[in-house]
């Protein structure tokens, strides 16, 4: 069963995370790639903030999407910013990239369904 790993904020990821799944509360904007990818996660939930201008705190999956990461958003209105636990427990999914679509993840799934199949429970 593949590694589960709560952060409040993306920045705390590490290498010892690599092939995990992350759920975060960070938002899902561009400037958490970086650090999302310094733990080589097998999949990465982050908080859509409300989605935003031009999908700003979503921007994230694109950009996973191209490194051939799974990453999810969900809801802000389903689960408080920067509180991992309750995305875990409450999230439910708003955005999805190709390799998340690719693994069954959708829109309207909760975050807790998603990360059960993904872990293999």
């Amino acid at each position: 069963m593949r590694a589960l790993h709560l952060l409040d904020t993306i920045t705390a990821t590490t290498a010892a995370m690599a092939g995990a799944v992350i759920v975060s509360g960070s938002h899902g904007g561009r400037s958490v790639v970086g650090f999302a990818l310094a733990g080589t996660p097998h999949a990465v939930f982050f908080n859509d903030a409300g989605i935003g201008k031009d999908r700003a705190g979503i921007a994230a999956l694109d950009e996973l999407e191209a490194a051939g990461v799974i990453a999810a958003a969900y809801s802000s209105d389903s689960a408080r910013i920067g509180d991992a636990a309750d995305g875990l427990a409450c999230g439910v999914i708003s955005a999805v990239n190709g390799p998340a679509k690719a693994a069954g993840l959708a829109p309207a799934q909760s975050v807790a369904a998603a990360v059960a199949g993904l872990r293999g429970e």
